[in-house]
């Protein structure tokens, strides 16, 4: 009887024969070295011996024992034909099918319209959303492709540049009147929108610092917090105060006049970026590199316009 439910532990093995190092094989695998380290063990528990020799210092602190070495090429061409036999249950019309994920806020706010006029030129191609914060999706190949925000430090991925970011500050029009937008003193009466959602090393601006930064007056308004940037957006549109937000999540939502910029000659920009993520040492189908591509040309082109 073959033991299937031991792939994950040969996955984790394969893959810290490969690297040397439980910490490689948790890049590669999108989880935590620890996580590799268990993996390992339980595989070592069940064939009765140590697999490797661990040292405490050098470039490569885990090394293959004997056995292991014979076996690791025979597990090694195994997990391949697993792979080569996934793809042919895909079969041929799969193939058309791409994978993206993005956050609800990205999708709804800037991703959309731009796959939207991808299918109009691609008909060939569908297009499948995983909406979610996840890059296991990306890292375990669940997805094609993932676009994220952040510092551009995941493990287990690959990733292309797509565009710089920065906060702006935003309202309702229906709060403010067009010669107090940059009133410094109309801002600070106003009910300030706080989101809450975590940005680590974003350098995100607290109320504080832009007040500061604008030599307005302290706020005299209790502010509203809010720990989704999504709800956060949905309170101005609303006219409940002003927020900070991303500005590439409101940028149409300002085009249209649905939110008024406020105090627009000043810039806040953050250390994070978006990038396309992929999974890593993995080649991209003609489709996928299709999508992404386009999705790089279109964010320059956008550019080139503004």
């Amino acid at each position: 009887m073959r033991s299937l439910n031991r792939l994950k532990w040969l996955h984790a093995f394969e893959a810290t024969a490969r690297h040397g190092s439980f910490t490689g094989a948790a890049q590669e695998m999108g989880v935590t070295p620890a996580a590799v380290g268990q993996l390992v063990r339980a595989l070592e528990d069940w064939v009765g011996h140590p697999l490797l020799h661990r040292t405490r210092s050098g470039k490569e602190r885990l090394t293959l024992v004997s056995e292991a070495q014979d076996a690791l090429q025979d597990i090694t061409q195994g997990l391949d034909k697993l792979e080569i036999g996934l793809n042919k249950l895909r079969g041929r019309r799969a193939r058309t099918v791409v994978v993206l994920t993005a956050s609800q806020v990205l999708v709804m706010n800037w991703l959309m319209e731009r796959l939207n006029r991808f299918s109009e030129v691609h008909e060939q191609i569908d297009l499948r959303l995983d909406v979610t914060e996840k890059l296991m999706d990306v890292s375990h190949g669940e997805a094609d492709l993932g676009i994220r925000c952040g510092q551009g430090d995941w493990p287990g991925v690959d990733k292309t540049w797509l565009m710089d970011e920065e906060v702006v500050l935003v309202c309702s029009p229906r709060l403010v009147q067009p010669e107090k937008t940059a009133c410094c003193d109309w801002l600070a009466e106003q009910k300030l929108i706080h989101d809450d959602t975590p940005h680590p090393g974003a350098n995100f601006p607290s109320w504080e610092e832009v007040l500061k930064t604008l030599n307005a007056p302290e706020a005299r308004e209790s502010g509203l917090h809010i720990n989704s940037t999504s709800a956060v957006i949905l309170a101005a549109l609303s006219g409940r105060g002003v927020a900070i937000v991303r500005l590439a999540l409101v940028k149409a939502l300002i085009e249209t006049g649905q939110l008024s910029q406020l105090h627009p000659d000043h810039r806040w920009p953050l250390t994070w970026s978006y990038f396309i993520v992929t999974p890593k040492h993995t080649l991209m189908r003609p489709e996928v590199r299709l999508l992404h591509d386009w999705l790089v040309e279109d964010v320059l082109a956008e550019s080139q316009a503004t």
